[in-house]
């Protein structure tokens, strides 16, 4: 599935940013089947898992974005997105926005996240 991420850009400490992710050319339906995540890639550190909301809804997040960051996911819209409140400097990253379906993964293009004052 294409995936096109959005959303990304400059934030103060403590500000908040919506990253989106859409699937404009997946079936609806199919996308629905996707666990559909976000994972970042900090300068010099190797790419890590953000959160994940699976095809059941259910949604994981990684400890370090636990209360902060909310992943959702709109099957009708097939888009799935992150709300990040309370950014920290140690959430500047590249994000990603992932799919998977069994042994199948797609990535979109990153989006630049960058919190600093």
């Amino acid at each position: 599935v294409q995936l096109q991420a959005s959303g990304g850009g400059l934030v103060q400490p403590g500000g908040s940013l919506r990253l989106s992710c859409a699937a404009p050319r997946a079936i609806f339906s199919v996308f629905s089947t996707y666990d559909m995540g976000w994972y970042r890639q900090a300068p010099g550190k190797e790419r890590e898992l953000v959160a994940v909301v699976e095809s059941s809804g259910i949604t994981n997040y990684s400890d370090s974005v636990k209360g902060r960051f909310t992943i959702s996911r709109d099957n009708s819209r097939k888009t799935v997105s992150l709300r990040m409140n309370s950014l920290k400097p140690d959430d500047t990253a590249v994000y990603y926005c992932n799919a998977k379906r069994g042994l199948n993964t797609d990535w979109g293009q990153g989006t630049l996240v960058t919190v600093s004052s």
